[in-house]
C-alpha cells in the first residue's frame, strides 16, 4: 500500500487525507503547529491517524508523495530533507485533480482573485449549475471530490498552489495580473512569481479556454515565451485589437462566444479594478454557456466579499470601509484609486518586500492622514513620513481605530487597506478585519 503524508492540519492537508483514505493509501497527518478542533474531530471521524505540535521525521520521510499546505515554505527543515531524498511533493489540488474528471474554472492573479472566484461562483449558482468553490476560498477540493462532487469547480490558485501541480489542467484558466507579492518566498526573485502565476495554463489543449488581462504589461512580456494552445480571450479596459471583453461609452461589451453587452452603471461593483474582475467573470461563464440574461441580473446583484472594499458603518458622518484583503501594495493602490473623499488610510503589518513607491502619489493626492498598524513600523515612517500628512503610529487595532476617529472629520472616509500580510498581530487578514469591524461598530 503506497503511503502519503499530508502536511498541514487545516483545510486542504484535512481534505486531501480523507481523499487519500477513500483512495486506498496508507494516510498520515502531520502539522507543526496547534491543528484545530473541527478538524481533529473530522480525522478521527475518517481514522486518519496525525499529530501537531512537531513533525516525527520517521513517519514523514517514507512517504511515496507528500502533499503540502500552500502556507508551508520550501525552507522548512522537513521540506528540504524530503527534496534531498527526491519525495514527490504536489498540492491538495493536484491531488485531487486526479480523481475526477469534472470542469475546472481556475483564477489567478495578484489581486482581484476572490472577488472574480466568487463571482464566477455567484454566477455558475444563479445559473442553477451544480458547481463547487475551492482553493483559496470554499472547501477544499479534494474533500468535494471525496464527498461532495460536482459537474463544475469554480477555485481561486495562488502562486504557492500552482507550484506544486504538474499534471493538473484548468478547462477555463482566468489570469487577472502580476504585480510584485510574496517576493520573500521567491527569493526576492519577480520572475519566481511570475513563473508560478503562468503554471495557471500549463497542460491546457485546443479544447481549453484562457482569460487575461490584456493591458498588464508583464502578462503580455510573458505571453511571447510559450506557445499557447487553449483559445485565447483577452479582456482590457477599453476596446483594443485582439480583446473579446472591454468598456465602451459606458458599455460592459463581451464579443465571443455570445456577443453580450450591458450598462457599465449597472454592475454592481465599482471602481476601476472590479471592471476587470467583471469582464474575466462574464467571459467565463459565457463560455460556460451560462444564458446572457442570467449574467447580466448577476452581475447587478453580486453583494461584494467580505473584507474588500467592505462598507463597515458611517460613524459621526465619517465612512469606514474595510480592505483587509489588500495585502499587497497593488490592492491598496487600486483602494485608493477608487476614493473620492478626503481619506485617512490605515497601513502596516508583516512586509513582504514591498516598494511604496507605487502609492506615494495617490496618498498625496487623496490623504489627510495615515495611521501605521504593524509590530514595526519603521519602514513606513521612512517611505511616507517625507509627504507631511499627520501620522500616527499604532500597534494594536483599538488603538489604531481611536487614532483614526480622533484624526477624521465630517465627510471623511477611513481605509483599512494594509499594503501587508497580518501575522505580526493578527491570526490572518480576516483577523485583522473582524476585529476593525468590531471596534468601529463600538464607536
Amino acid at each position: 500500500m503506497k503511503r502519503i503524508v499530508a502536511l498541514g492540519g487545516g483545510e486542504s492537508g484535512v481534505g486531501a487525507a480523507i481523499l487519500a483514505k477513500k483512495e486506498g493509501f496508507d494516510t498520515f497527518v502531520s502539522d507543526s503547529s496547534p491543528i484545530k478542533d473541527k478538524y481533529k474531530k473530522v480525522l478521527d471521524d475518517h481514522q486518519i491517524p496525525w499529530e501537531e505540535g512537531h513533525h516525527t521525521e520517521s513517519l514523514i520521510l517514507n512517504a511515496d508523495e507528500i502533499i503540502k499546505s500552500p502556507g508551508i515554505p520550501n525552507e522548512v527543515p522537513i521540506i528540504q530533507k524530503l527534496l534531498q531524498q527526491n519525495t514527490h511533493i504536489i498540492s491538495e489540488i493536484e491531488f485531487a485533480g486526479r480523481y475526477t474528471n469534472s470542469k475546472m474554472v481556475c483564477i489567478t492573479g495578484s489581486n482581484g482573485k476572490t472577488t472574480t472566484t466568487s463571482l464566477i461562483y455567484h454566477i455558475f449558482k444563479a445559473a442553477g449549475y451544480d458547481a463547487g468553490l475551492a482553493g483559496n476560498i470554499g472547501n477544499s477540493l479534494a474533500q468535494q471530490v471525496a464527498e461532495d462532487p460536482h459537474e463544475y469547480y469554480i477555485i481561486e490558485l495562488s502562486s504557492f498552489q500552482l507550484d506544486n501541480m504538474y499534471d493538473f489542467k484548468a478547462d477555463i484558466a482566468i489570469l487577472l495580473n502580476i504585480t510584485p507579492d510574496h517576493l520573500d518566498r521567491y527569493d526576492n526573485n519577480m520572475q519566481n512569481y511570475v513563473d508560478a502565476k503562468m503554471r495557471i495554463i500549463q497542460n491546457q489543449t485546443g479544447k481549453d479556454s484562457f482569460i487575461y488581462w490584456n493591458d498588464d504589461p508583464i502578462i503580455k512580456q510573458e505571453l511571447q515565451k510559450y506557445d499557447i494552445k487553449s483559445v485565447q480571450c483577452p479582456f482590457s479596459e477599453i476596446k483594443e485589437k485582439g480583446s473579446i471583453g472591454y468598456i465602451e461609452e459606458g458599455e460592459y461589451t463581451i464579443e465571443k462566444p455570445t456577443p453580450f453587452n450591458m450598462e457599465q452603471e449597472e454592475l454592481s461593483l465599482t471602481g476601476k479594478h472590479n471592471i476587470y474582475n467583471s469582464l474575466a467573470a462574464g467571459i467565463a461563464t459565457n463560455i460556460a454557456g451560462i444564458k446572457k440574461d442570467v449574467i447580466r441580473k448577476s452581475l447587478s446583484d453580486f453583494p461584494g466579499i467580505e473584507h474588500r472594499m467592505e462598507k463597515v458603518a458611517k460613524v459621526r458622518g465619517v465612512q469606514y470601509i474595510n480592505d483587509s484583503k489588500a495585502t499587497n501594495v497593488d490592492a491598496c493602490w487600486y483602494a485608493l484609486e477608487s476614493m473620492t473623499t478626503p481619506t485617512i488610510l490605515i497601513l502596516g503589518g508583516k512586509d513582504k518586500g514591498n516598494d511604496y513607491n507605487a502609492i506615494k502619489n495617490l496618498v498625496k493626492q487623496k490623504c489627510v492622514g495615515l495611521v501605521y498598524l504593524g509590530a514595526d513600523n519603521a519602514k513606513l515612517h521612512a517611505s511616507f513620513d517625507e509627504l507631511g500628512i499627520p501620522v500616527h503610529d499604532t500597534h494594536s487595532m483599538k488603538d489604531c481605530v481611536d487614532a483614526c476617529y480622533k484624526m477624521s472629520k465630517p465627510g471623511d472616509t477611513v481605509l483599512l487597506s494594509p499594503c501587508c500580510a497580518s501575522f505580526d498581530l493578527f491570526k490572518n487578514m480576516e483577523d485583522r478585519g473582524d476585529q476593525f469591524k468590531a471596534l468601529v461598530r463600538q464607536l
